[in-house]
């Protein structure tokens, strides 16, 4: 980590400034602590990531995801802008709103939306409840003014309204409270500020997704258990896919049966990669410990308690929110370049 990241932030205890102790130099602390200068906690510095959470918790399945299957859904890995065209489409952000402001990716993964905001000029701060924050660091140390910090979003590390641009994709129906997350997302957004978010639908189309029923018990498993048998019914689950989707007219819909992941004719991808896309979303469908899809009128619900303005939400294969929250951006351009 570099040390100018203490400018904003804090104790997740008692909202405490942090200092750093540590042999190594100020702009490349690798090991060491962060000591609250209120409340005296030590945060240890391991791998140059910060760790605000215990190495174990909720979120292990999603650490063993994204470290298996680092490079996956990078656009500089697979030759398509996937991951880029969904964040523009999803957040409304482009090189002209985010280049040089900061920029929260909360729930980071392996990285592949916040080489999007590098690649847009962004000053990312990447942070993720799991050890997926070391398959993004070993993505995108190099690639830009990036910080990467292993944290809880319900108990962020960081000054309030920090940000000018927040955005959380593919992660808030993961968490324990998705309400309570939103909210602590909202509290990090500087007046004036934008968040962006997606969640899954809850529809009645529910009800015919099959990995739903499955899922009560693949949940339960460990996580290396759960993956030995997603590899195990992989092979089997996907080529009934694969079959059921060349049924003219309802094979689209009939495959929604089979609990198995298959973006054909969806995304534009090789036979290989279109396979491990949908292994890597096959376990990430069937591990995680929470799911709790959300109704379209419930985010725009928590987007305007929040005090956001121009709030806009919309259905875009999962459902979509963002907005600006009320005030006048003040001038937040506390860690160093």
């Amino acid at each position: 980590m570099h040390s100018s990241l203490l400018d904003i932030l804090r104790c997740p205890d008692c909202v405490g400034s942090l200092s750093a102790v540590t042999d190594d130099p100020p702009h490349d602390i690798e090991t060491g602590v962060l000591r609250c200068t209120r409340c005296n906690r030590d945060y240890p510095i391991k791998g140059g990531i910060p760790r605000f959470v215990p190495p174990e918790n909720y979120a292990d399945n999603f650490g063993v995801q994204w470290n298996m299957f680092r490079e996956t859904q990078l656009d500089s890995h697979s030759g398509r802008p996937i991951s880029h065209d969904r964040f523009v489409h999803y957040t409304g952000w482009g090189a002209a709103d985010i280049e040089g402001s900061l920029v929260l990716d909360a729930g980071c993964g392996a990285g592949r939306f916040a080489e999007i905001a590098l690649n847009l000029g962004g000053r990312v701060i990447a942070i993720d409840f799991s050890a997926a924050i070391e398959a993004a660091r070993a993505n995108l140390k190099d690639k830009g003014e990036i910080h990467f910090i292993q944290a809880d979003i319900t108990a962020l590390p960081f000054a309030a309204a920090a940000f000018p641009y927040v955005y959380c994709l593919g992660v808030i129906q993961h968490t324990p409270n998705p309400e309570q997350t939103f909210e602590k997302l909202a509290a990090a957004v500087a007046p004036g500020g934008q968040l962006a978010i997606d969640v899954y639908p809850k529809t009645w189309r529910n009800l015919f997704l099959a990995y739903y029923w499955i899922r009560p018990i693949t949940r339960s498993m460990s996580t290396e258990r759960s993956y030995r048998l997603v590899k195990r019914l992989f092979p089997t689950l996907y080529a009934a896919s694969r079959a059921v989707c060349r049924i003219p007219l309802v094979g689209r819909y009939l495959r929604y049966l089979i609990p198995v992941s298959n973006y054909t004719g969806v995304l534009p991808l090789s036979d290989e990669q279109l396979r491990e896309w949908a292994l890597l979303d096959t376990f990430d469908m069937w591990a995680p410990a929470y799911d709790q899809p959300q109704k379209l009128a419930t985010l725009k619900r928590w987007f305007q308690k929040a005090g956001f303005e121009a709030v806009q939400v919309f259905h875009s294969g999962i459902f979509v929110g963002r907005g600006t929250k009320a005030g006048e951006t003040e001038g937040l351009q506390r860690v160093a370049r």
